[in-house]
């Protein structure tokens, strides 16, 4: 009879390696988040049963090393010698495994059991890589197993092996290479030193780290003091440190590998890569960024042409709806109260905001799209010039594009930067970059006023909360953050085709979370809406003497210099902090009006240039509830309170200066 047991798992891999698909398509919807001790880098744990075993599989940050010399390395290392798993898979691109092998040969080094997945062979076969399986797994003495993550080939392969994972962990002998004469000698003068200090299969480990340098903790002190002698011996006699051959070695060993499992069909090699020729194009300095925003405002262009008329058939239907509620309504003479709150409230709110589905999933589709293909990656880096311009690390322009489809992910995603400086500060301004919440309240004043140039419009939009937030940053560098801002150092993955499966799915699932919002944000707050445009008793439904009119009137007349001095824009302002979606939702609920009843009262209160003041304001003005508290959970209320004070201020401002300025002209 088998015994079933408890199996801890870690799996390693270098950023862009598919390391996170692989999680995901082991542990399935079993997953808990949490932080890692003392940071706030997130820490993704799922569980998982296989032939009766419960697998306890922990996804560990990106790395490309198992050094000391970033956050998600020391995690990485720390998880791997503190909590002991029964073994790693270690995650490697097939196309890459020059790079990718270097992470797995200190895996095993330090004595751990692993499993390697050899991902995305689809893309090592296109480049005519042969691997020789079998010939790899007998070299580095692990199993060997080639997947495709995105499309799930040879997981079910994976599943079998990783339940034998730790059974004979005792027998399992770390990797053995030969440094060298000099450094093997100091390799054993340290193992002197550390025996009884750190466990038997990592004692040649631990010697290795200190002759790369790593700092020596007090238990192992006098043993880093013969590390240091040794060093400074060999850079004496050969000019060089010990770190520098110790990788060579590595990497000598790693070719020798490649050598002997590795072959590539004459009739693919080419001397030229497409990934390279395509990047000679989009990497270029001259035509990066430009390109960059050519590509936004064909998305923008997309989301209208493609969007628009699913758009409208969505709006026809919900003022079917409205009008058959109505009419049931009226026939079995229900209270005036609740057909106000059903057609007023309800189904003018959410079907106003959820007319909007298609521009929003066609936004996703196309984010989606640019991040399977390798291009998001590459949008950080062309942009990492222009960036440092602006006092922000290139790397901190990941979580923005991020914010494009939600603040709240973007602001977590702000963990992976190294310096506290830097994820302050991007946090700080990325409530300025515009969320597809914000999308709706563009679609539908550029509907009204810019019918022509919508596209454009709502890309000048997007661009703007760009140019604001590395304005902002550059002023927050000055005042607050004075200090070098580091080179971008970061992962570019291959081109490929998207896959429809790895494309649809994250686009479903955003979409899905914005219908969502409908009915667990937007329907709340509208029945809040209604409620107090028809209180007091006997007033005027959404009338300046409700109890939202009289709360409007006060804000009112500080919102006239922008443009828009209305109690109900006021309102519908104030109601956007809960989602931004909530502002076309509110203006549907006042007016009890569908969308296109709406957009002809619109037409009467505002002028292009004050929708346009408008929409600068929602882009700019106070984040959102879910915003604000990840920012108080990653920085603290201090700060959460300050960029909900300094984006309210700004987006006064802009929009003021906007309509004044715009007023002389027009």
């Amino acid at each position: 009879m088998t015994t079933k047991r408890l199996i801890k798992i870690a799996i390693a891999g270098n950023p862009n390696s598919g390391k996170s698909t692989i999680f995901n398509a082991l542990t399935g919807s079993r997953v808990a988040v949490g932080n890692w001790p003392g940071v706030t880098v997130e820490r993704q744990e799922g569980r998982s049963v296989y032939q009766g075993h419960q697998l306890i599989i922990v996804d560990l940050p990106g790395t490309y090393a198992l050094d000391t010399w970033t956050i998600d390395e020391r995690i990485a290392r720390d998880f791997l010698l503190q909590e002991h798993p029964d073994g790693v898979i270690a995650v490697v691109d097939a196309a890459n495994l020059a790079r990718n092998l270097y992470l797995v040969i200190q895996l095993l080094e330090m004595g751990a059991q692993v499993v390697l997945v050899l991902n995305m062979m689809d893309i090592a076969r296109e480049r005519g890589l042969e691997i020789d399986l079998h010939r790899l797994s007998a070299v580095l003495g692990v199993s060997v197993v080639p997947t495709v993550a995105s499309t799930g080939e040879g997981l079910d392969q994976l599943r079998a092996i990783i339940h034998n994972l730790g059974r004979d962990k005792k027998n399992q002998k770390p990797l053995h290479i030969d440094y060298g004469q000099e450094i093997e000698q100091g390799i054993a003068r340290i193992i002197t030193e550390l025996k009884g200090r750190v466990p038997e299969q990592e004692l040649r480990w631990w010697a290795l780290k200190l002759l790369e340098g790593e700092p020596a903790a007090p238990p192992i002190a006098a043993a880093g003091r013969i590390a240091a002698a040794v060093r400074t011996e060999i850079a004496r006699r050969h000019k060089h440190d010990a770190g520098s051959a110790i990788i060579e070695r590595r990497y000598g060993y790693i070719q020798g590998v490649l050598r002997e499992c590795v072959r590539r069909k004459p009739d693919i090699a080419r001397s030229v890569e497409l990934t390279e020729q395509i990047d000679n194009i989009v990497l270029n300095r001259w035509l990066g960024v430009p390109l960059f925003f050519l590509l936004m405002a064909f998305t923008f262009y997309l989301v209208f042409a493609l969007g628009t008329p699913l758009a409208g058939l969505i709006e026809q239907l919900f003022g079917l709806i409205g009008q058959l509620t109505i009419a049931g309504l009226t026939r079995v003479q229900a209270p005036e109260w609740l057909s106000s709150l059903l057609a007023n409230g309800l189904i003018a709110g959410i079907g106003t905001v959820l007319s909007f589905t298609p521009n929003i999933a066609i936004l996703y589709l196309i984010i989606s799209i640019m991040e399977d293909s390798g291009y998001m990656a590459r949008a950080a880096f062309v942009m990492d010039r222009f960036m440092h311009l602006l006092g922000l690390h290139g790397r901190s322009f990941i979580p923005l594009v991020m914010g494009f489809g939600c603040n709240v992910p973007a602001v977590l995603a702000a963990r992976t930067l190294e310096s506290r400086k830097d994820r302050i500060l991007t946090i700080l301004i990325n409530p300025l970059i515009s969320c597809s919440a914000r999308l709706p309240i563009y679609i539908l004043f550029t509907g009204i006023f810019f019918p022509r140039y919508r596209g454009f419009v709502v890309f000048s939009l997007y661009l703007l909360g760009i140019i604001m937030a590395v304005f902002v940053a550059r002023i927050f560098r000055w005042l607050f953050f004075r200090s070098d801002v580091a080179p971008l150092i970061m992962e570019l993955p291959p081109y490929h085709p998207p896959t429809v499966r790895t494309v649809l799915k994250p686009t479903g699932y955003r979409t899905w979370l914005f219908v969502r919002r409908a009915g667990v944000i937007i329907a709340p707050a509208v029945v809040v809406i209604w409620l107090l445009g028809s209180l007091p008793p006997g007033v005027h439904y959404a009338s300046q003497d409700s109890i939202l009119g009289r709360i409007g009137t006060v804000f009112a007349p500080l919102l006239k210099p922008a443009g828009f001095g209305y109690w109900w824009a006021a309102v519908s302002l104030i109601a956007g902090v809960v989602a931004k979606e909530v502002v076309i939702g509110t203006m549907a609920t006042i007016h009890g009006k569908d969308l296109g009843s709406l957009a002809q009262i619109l037409k009467q209160w505002f002028t292009p240039l004050s929708a346009y003041a408008f929409m600068v304001m929602s882009l700019l003005y106070i984040p959102c509830v879910a915003t604000f508290a990840a920012i108080r959970r990653e920085l603290g209320g201090r700060w959460a309170i300050f960029t909900a004070g300094y984006t309210l201020i700004l987006g006064w401002l802009t929009a003021t200066i906007i309509y004044q300025v715009g007023r002389i002209f027009l």
